[in-house]
């Protein structure tokens, strides 16, 4: 969470959203600046628009780096990285072009592409991949849509869309209209879809030919599943959610999988070309994991952020995210759900007028009350809105004020209670506790005779469900052994 200023008046009807904080891979050429779901809301008005031969491509990879959180710089991954970029290069169906990857410091799951060559492919994505073919699988899936000329299509394919929406809306017959515009947006969706799987079975095709196992691919789109399956489980969402969307930008994690199985039988046996898991390994080993310090970090239900110097704990049972504007949690499979931001207000306004100043709706007036809490002060109310309630708190701190908002289906004493010893624990922490905190990092470690799953899943740092992500991290089944000598990928202070 950076330090942003939001607009003075939300409104908080759509916190179903909030329950999508699962990491996905929305490998896709930017053309606009495309960014995945979960960062989409973030994106400025004045993000990047259509880019075409004539841009300036390094401004516009500039504000894609800033965009991510900047970029990650890693020696050893990075040399490696582009080591396997030039031998994709040689085997894709354009071998005399240039591409050059950057790694992003964010631990969402991603990677895309500019049609200039320049490649992405975040931290996160770097700690689930677990060897060197799963990487230049992602790798020759974004190159696939570079050569395809993915971009320039879907822009045809959008303004086409844009043009039935648009005679859509003269329409007289309101219902007919509405139609028509639902049929062109299941077009476009369409389209970007196939555009996924096309991209997959090139991508297949290309890391075959360039020496790696074409198997990779669907291994990696698997750890991407569960990967989404452990997020929905942490929340408390019924595993299994990746069902096909028909106005899903992508296809769904099992179809992907299949098709990209099937891609790979028609090239070889399994096994065919090299996976390199031990090289990739000592590639990435000690590189940072998790939340970037600079933007605070999440242990557990705790929040901590050191270079704006506060720290609160979430309720039981809430499974916390941090964006670039807000702090979200989960709980109770979506039905509980909070976000912390912040605004500058003047010294001269005051929290109580604040909170009834309308920046967010159905507030209950005569609830306000005001005090003060860890020596900040502090005005919390309630509010009402259709199937929502709410329970808001509003502390000042320095020239910021922080907006703690909690919603519920049904707000009672017992949750309300939970709700309010969380606003209580929001804290001023002091410059030596600022400096000892520090990232969680992946440190790889060999397996020995006698080692498990378990002793190993008890070594890492993790939230919760330390074993899950152990074995999701190495891309194991639960119940496998462990090879004496084997490395495997540790999460560690």
């Amino acid at each position: 969470m950076e330090k942003v200023i939001t607009p003075g008046h939300l409104r908080w009807g759509t916190w179903a959203a909030l329950a999508a904080l699962s990491m996905s891979l929305a490998g896709c050429v930017i053309r606009d600046a495309e960014v995945p779901k979960e960062l989409a809301a973030q994106v400025p008005a004045s993000a990047p628009k259509t880019l075409g031969v004539d841009t300036a491509v390094s401004a516009e990879h500039k504000r894609l780096v800033r965009l991510f959180g900047g970029e990650y710089r890693w020696s050893p991954a990075q040399a490696y990285l582009n080591g396997i970029l030039e031998k994709l290069a040689a085997a894709s169906e354009t071998p005399g072009k240039a591409y050059r990857v950057t790694i992003l410091n964010t631990p969402v799951v991603n990677a895309f592409a500019l049609p200039s060559g320049n490649l992405y492919v975040t931290r996160g994505l770097l700690a689930l991949a677990n060897d060197t073919s799963e990487v230049a699988a992602v790798m020759a899936h974004e190159i696939a849509h570079v050569t395809a000329h993915h971009a320039a299509d879907r822009a045809e394919q959008e303004k086409r869309t844009a043009l039935i929406s648009k005679a859509a809306s003269v329409i007289q017959n309101q219902q007919k209209g509405a139609e028509v515009r639902s049929l062109s947006a299941r077009s476009l969706a369409s389209f970007s879809r196939q555009q996924e799987l096309d991209a997959d079975q090139i991508g297949v095709k290309v890391i075959a030919r360039a020496g790696y196992d074409p198997f990779a691919a669907s291994r990696f789109l698997a750890s991407l599943g569960r990967s989404t399956a452990l997020r929905s489980i942490l929340i408390g969402q019924k595993p299994g959610g990746d069902r096909p969307d028909i106005l899903s930008t992508h296809p769904s994690t099992p179809e992907r999988v299949e098709r990209a199985i099937l891609a790979a039988r028609e090239i070889g046996a399994p096994g065919l070309g090299n996976p390199g898991r031990a090289e990739y390994l000592a590639a990435i080993d000690g590189i940072n994991f998790g939340d970037d310090p600079s933007e605070g970090i999440i242990r557990g239900r705790r929040f901590l952020h050191p270079k704006l110097g506060f720290a609160f704990i979430a309720p039981e049972g809430f499974v916390l995210d941090n964006s670039a504007k807000a702090v979200l949690g989960v709980s109770d499979g979506g039905n509980e759900a909070l976000r912390l931001d912040s605004v500058r207000l003047p010294s001269s306004t005051s929290l109580e007028a604040y909170l009834g100043s309308g920046w967010i709706d159905g507030l209950q007036q005569a609830t306000v009350t005001t005090g003060s809490s860890n020596g900040l002060p502090l005005a919390t109310a309630t509010a009402k809105g259709g199937e929502w309630s709410f329970r808001l708190a509003a502390i000042r701190l320095g020239t910021d004020v922080y907006r703690m908002i909690f919603a519920t289906r049904s707000l009672n004493d017992v949750n309300d209670a939970q709700y309010r010893a969380a606003i209580e624990s929001f804290r001023r922490i002091s410059s030596e506790e600022a400096k000892d905190v520090h990232p969680l990092r992946l440190s790889i470690a060999s397996a020995r005779n006698g080692d498990t799953a378990e002793s190993f899943a008890a070594r890492i740092t993790a939230p919760d469900r330390a074993l899950d992500y152990f074995l999701l991290l190495n891309g194991l089944e639960r119940g496998g052994p462990l090879k004496p000598g084997e490395s495997y990928k540790l999460v560690v202070e």
